[in-house]
């Protein structure tokens, strides 16, 4: 998957290939906030501006921006697939917390 970072946000970048632009969206928020452009500077120009002007609108109206990522993560996963975990970090002298945020860390790279 193709990135763009700014200011503690991410964008996926996809290439249409019919119209020939770059499109772009912000991930890890609930507002849909899209953004495109014909060259690369173009886009990531789009993209700083986009990402400006939801900071500054936020701003306007009092709201909290969202951020990406707070740090919280709740999982439901199923009851063995808990334990087995559990008994892994502890197999591995460590809290599930180190272990589940390791074993994340590992799939994300």
């Amino acid at each position: 998957m193709n990135t763009m970072k700014h200011k503690g946000y991410t964008a996926r970048i996809e290439f249409d290939d019919r119209d020939n632009i770059f499109i772009g969206r912000i991930l890890g928020i609930r507002a849909i906030i899209g953004f495109h452009a014909d060259t690369v500077d173009g886009l990531r120009a789009a993209f700083i501006e986009a990402v400006d002007d939801y900071l500054d609108s936020c701003a306007k109206t009092g709201a909290n921006p969202q951020k990406p990522a707070s740090g919280k993560l709740m999982l439901r996963v199923p009851p063995e697939v808990h334990n087995a975990a559990l008994i892994a970090a502890q197999s591995s002298g460590i809290s599930l917390n180190q272990w589940a945020a390791n074993a994340l860390r590992e799939a994300v790279h």
